[in-house]
């Protein structure tokens, strides 16, 4: 279904950072191109004009947040409706909540694309605050169940429009893994270095694992506040020399660290619906994740993952030694998973996205015919 003619400004962050909300705002942008859609993007992380202005924190949000409102007030007038992706936190009274006004003002439908993994937290602080602005939105879409629960808690009805995978990259007959060897096994963890996805539990699961595997090497792919802390702390547990710290990495290079592993572990304490999971899943490879927040909903445990309780890194590890010990149940499960993400392609999600779309023009045109 293509919708030559339709144009959308799409807000939301950018890479860099390589993050998953980045990724999936250039990748929607993309897609929606591919539809024959006109795609404006109006990103909320631009870089700092002049770069210098980036080390004040006071002043700099004023040099980002004036230009960001400029474009938004000009884009209202080229485009024919608003997707804006949000998250939780000050990203949302910063840059979500204004692109809902702006478009209210100029007489725009405005989608609220919503996938903060701790949007419960968020709500049960700064709801009063949030309120206003969601009542104003045309639709609501979430990317989970999850997500769809906390909203109708508060009264609030969506549509779930999953997250987005592209096989071409991350695709389980390219993975180059090997069931033996000096450099198996091969964990790896893709999150950032943020308190957050408590990296340190992966770092002490590590720890226990390569006992039993002495020849076992971590990558910890992913950039963040927290990588001296974690180099401290892979030193003090006496396996800085096979864990790896990549830093950040282009949307190739991860791809690139999955064809090489042969687990995946997400030590998230918070999530919603983890991209990260899916392009493990989509590269064949087993994944043990907390089993916080959305991630229950994303996959089944015992079948296309294996999950256990955050801050357990004894459990996450012995759910990675389970893997390593049983390869037919590892297999069995990279078979599932790869299976499980075809729902989360292109083809499957257009349609509910552009449904979407047609259902807030369709409103929006009876709202302008009715007050001529």
């Amino acid at each position: 279904m293509k919708k030559p003619g339709l144009r959308v400004g799409l807000v939301g962050p950018l890479p860099p950072p390589s993050g998953g909300m980045a990724n999936q705002t250039l990748q929607l942008a993309r897609l929606l191109r591919g539809e024959e859609a006109e795609v404006e993007l109006i990103q909320v992380n631009s870089p700092y004009r002049p770069g210098w202005i980036g080390k004040f924190k006071g002043v700099r949000a004023a040099f980002r947040l004036l230009p960001y409102l400029a474009h938004l007030w000009f884009s209202a007038g080229r485009v024919q409706l608003f997707h804006v992706m949000a998250n939780s936190g000050w990203s949302w009274h910063l840059f979500a909540a204004p692109a809902i006004w702006i478009a209210r003002i100029r007489r725009k439908p405005v989608i609220i694309n919503y996938r903060g993994g701790e949007a419960d937290t968020f709500f049960d602080k700064a709801f009063f605050w949030i309120k206003p602005s969601l009542y104003r939105a045309d639709a609501i879409i979430v990317p989970s169940g999850f997500l769809e629960a906390v909203f109708e808690q508060r009264g609030f009805s969506t549509s779930i429009v999953p997250n987005i995978i592209d096989l071409g990259r991350f695709g389980a007959g390219a993975r180059f893994a090997p069931s033996s060897g000096p450099d198996f096994p091969h964990i790896i963890v893709t999150r950032n270095l943020e308190p957050i996805y408590d990296n340190a539990t992966a770092l002490r699961a590590f720890t226990i694992v390569k006992h039993a595997f002495p020849t076992a090497k971590l990558t910890v792919a992913g950039s963040g506040p927290e990588r001296q802390t974690l180099e401290e702390l892979a030193c003090r547990l006496g396996v800085v020399d096979a864990v790896t710290f990549t830093g950040r990495l282009d949307n190739e290079g991860m791809a690139a660290v999955y064809r090489h592993a042969d687990v995946m572990i997400n030590p998230s304490l918070a999530d919603n619906m983890p991209i990260s999971i899916l392009e493990a899943l989509a590269s064949g490879v087993p994944v043990v994740s907390t089993d916080v927040g959305g991630i229950p909903y994303l996959v089944e445990h015992g079948k296309t993952a294996l999950l256990v309780s955050p801050g357990d890194p004894e459990a996450m590890a012995d759910a990675v030694l389970l893997l390593l010990n049983d390869p037919a149940k590892a297999m069995l499960l990279r078979q599932a998973g790869a299976e499980s993400v075809q729902c989360y392609t292109w083809p499957n999600v257009r349609d509910r996205l552009l449904c979407v779309y047609d259902q807030v023009l369709t409103k929006s045109d009876r709202f302008a015919v009715s007050n001529k």
